[in-house]
């Protein structure tokens, strides 16, 4: 291991962690605190959520669709407040974000935003068809980022 791993390790501050609100982020939310434990980290969860048809040029549409749409981000809030109060009943310093928009630049644009010297991410196995049309984000992280990835299977 090269030396500015070993001081890059050692000055870990800022660890984020990425949930898809799937139901498996159980394991990510343990290894943030697992890391946060031992370097004094502050832990920032962030969920990163479809941005609003107007943010992608559509109109806002019926007003049906618009309250759909308001209590599902309402429902992702409470759900990474509850990760949050849950970290901080063991003494990490955390902060949930819910952030819209495309993922992959957010991701970069959010790690350099929060200085972030981690990024813990899922990793789960997907048919070609999904990656074909969704992607990989996991291997679009490791690609973009300068800074280090965990990445935790899922599967």
């Amino acid at each position: 291991m090269q030396l500015n791993n070993l001081i890059s390790i050692h000055c870990m501050k800022n660890i984020l962690v990425l949930i898809n609100l799937n139901g498996k982020e159980k394991l990510l939310l343990e290894k943030a605190i697992e890391f946060a434990g031992c370097f004094k980290s502050k832990v920032w969860i962030v969920h990163i959520t479809a941005p609003d048809p107007d943010f992608v040029g559509y109109q806002a549409g019926p007003q049906s669709e618009r309250d759909f749409r308001a209590t599902e981000l309402k429902k992702e809030h409470e759900l990474i407040q509850e990760y949050s109060d849950k970290l901080k009943a063991t003494g990490i310093d955390v902060e949930g974000l819910l952030i819209q928009g495309p993922t992959m630049d957010l991701i970069i644009e959010e790690s350099k935003k929060l200085n972030a010297d981690l990024i813990i991410a899922g990793y789960q196995e997907h048919s070609f068809i999904y990656k074909a049309i969704i992607g990989g984000h996991s291997k679009n992280i490791l690609k973009k980022s300068n800074i280090p990835v965990l990445l935790i299977p899922l599967d």
